[in-house]
């Protein structure tokens, strides 16, 4: 997919490795995108998105992502 951009009137342009890191945490903060899919538009390493989100305030973990655990850890463990 090939986005083109127009350039901004007054603040500094983004280089494209900045912007598609931009867009990743964006899309990972809407819950479009998971964390792989991140790291892979973002074209960084999975500790660099990991980082990037958490320098934007992004939670990593979400509250359905740790019922999801808790449920799977009720069942794998039930007594």
């Amino acid at each position: 997919m090939t986005l083109t951009l127009p350039d901004p009137p007054v603040a500094p342009a983004l280089t494209p490795e900045e912007a598609r890191l931009e867009l990743a945490c964006a899309l990972y903060a809407r819950g479009r995108i998971g964390r792989v899919q991140g790291t892979e538009l973002a074209g960084v390493d999975f500790f660099t998105f990991q980082r990037a989100l958490g320098e934007r305030g992004i939670a990593m973990v979400t509250a359905e992502m740790i019922e999801d655990d808790a449920t799977a850890l009720r069942t794998l463990f039930r007594t």
